[in-house]
Formats: structure tokens, sequence, C-alpha cells
């Protein structure tokens, strides 16, 4: 087996146990063995060591002597912490990029809007493939809102901050309080008013309008209540079920 393809089984290792982790189908604290893994996904030892170095650099991986690799853990303590690093990357970036946006970043972010407004929020329906497409469309909003700033160091910080909210949302929030929708009381609840509001099409469009307007000041101000609703979300949850 030459370099090349080592290198290829090794991107494609990387690139399935990554989506897999940021998906939350392989769970925090899953101990990740490489011989199970080898016949789960049918990829050999070294692609598979190699590519679990690379998550563990991405803190999407940890490792010990003792247990050997397992999926990052995640926690409340960590989520506020990557909740205002949010703040402090996607802010300035936000005014920075309608700064520098075109007629180009205008229609790339109508286009994340309404594709975003034909999906349905999950706090609706939490079924699985609802939950999933509409992190995509909420994502590339949000991506596109930030796509014309001129940093790409920023750009890079806030793409690690996102993956690790990914999964920090999946967990601590938006499947255990859409898990509460069976319960009878569901809409009466705190957190169906918390999960509703965050979701919400509504401020990402006040969002929008602020940005195609240039209006910095109100698009920051927007943006910084819209990721306030969303700590309120794990509030809501964590005590209230």
């Amino acid at each position: 087996m030459d370099g090349t393809e080592v290198g290829t089984k090794t991107e494609f290792a990387y690139r399935t146990l990554r989506q897999e982790i940021l998906d939350t189908r392989l769970m925090p604290g899953t101990p990740l063995k490489l011989s199970a893994m080898r016949d789960t996904y049918g990829i050999g030892w070294t692609p598979l060591r190699e590519a679990l170095s690379r998550l563990e650099a991405e803190h999407l991986v940890i490792s010990s002597a003792n247990k050997g690799y397992t999926v990052a853990p995640v926690s409340l303590e960590e989520l506020s912490d990557l909740t205002n690093a949010r703040r402090l990357i996607e802010l300035p970036m936000l005014a920075d990029s309608i700064a520098n946006g075109d007629e180009a970043w205008e229609t790339a972010l109508v286009a994340a809007h309404f594709r975003l407004s034909r999906c349905k929020p999950p706090v609706e329906n939490p079924e699985e493939h609802v939950i999933s497409d509409w992190k995509e469309r909420h994502e590339a909003f949000h991506l596109a809102l930030l796509s014309a700033s001129k940093s790409q160091w920023l750009m890079r910080f806030y793409m690690q901050i996102k993956d690790q909210l990914r999964r920090h949302h999946r967990i601590l929030a938006i499947t255990p309080g859409l898990a509460a929708s069976k319960g009878p009381e569901w809409r009466e609840s705190t957190t169906y008013h918390a999960l509703r509001d965050a979701l919400a099409l509504a401020p990402h469009t006040e969002l929008m309008n602020a940005a195609l307007d240039h209006d910095v000041d109100r698009a920051v101000a927007l943006l910084g209540a819209h990721i306030e609703l969303t700590k309120q979300v794990f509030v809501a949850v964590d005590f209230n079920g």
C-alpha cells in the first residue's frame, strides 16, 4: 500500500468518524475500540489510528493510557465556555461581514434564509431527520451571515466552536428538551417556550434584514440576543426537564 492510498483511507476514516461524532451517532464518552471500528466501518488499523490522532487534536476525541480512545465528553460548564467564546468570535465577525458584504453575499444570505424558512423547526416535530435537517439549514444561515468577514483566523475559530456547540446542543438541550414533547403538558412547559423562541424563524428574519440594511449595530444586537436565547434553552432543560 503506497502513501497515497494510506492518505486516502486516513481521510475517509477521519471524515467518517468526525461526522459520526458531530451528529452524536457516536455519543460523548463512547469507547472507540479499534477492532470494533474496523469491523463497523471497514477501515484498517493505520488509517483509524491516524484519524483518531487528528480528532484528538480537535478535542473531539480524548485518549488515556488505561482506556484508550473515547469520544470527548460534553458538560454544561464547557457549554457555557463555548457560548461565551461564540459571542467573542461571532459578533465582530458579523460586523466585519456586513462591512464587506457585496451583492453576492446578500444573495447567498437570502437564499440561506429561504432554505431555513422551508424547514419546520423540530420543536413541532422532534423526529431525528427533522432535527438534523433543521440544524444543517440553521448552521448554513449563520455561516452565510458571517461569510463576508475577511478574517481567516476568526473563521477557523468559528468553525471549531460551531462543531463543538453542535454536539453540546444536541446532547444537553435539543434532544432531551424535545423528548419531553411526548408529555401532555409539553406546550405549557418552560422548555417548550425556550426551544420555540430559540428555534423560531422570526429572529433570523430580523437578523437577515438588519444585515441586508447594513445596520451593524442592530444586527450585532440581534445576534447577541439570539445567542442569549440559546443559553436560556439549556437553563430550561436543566432545571425543568
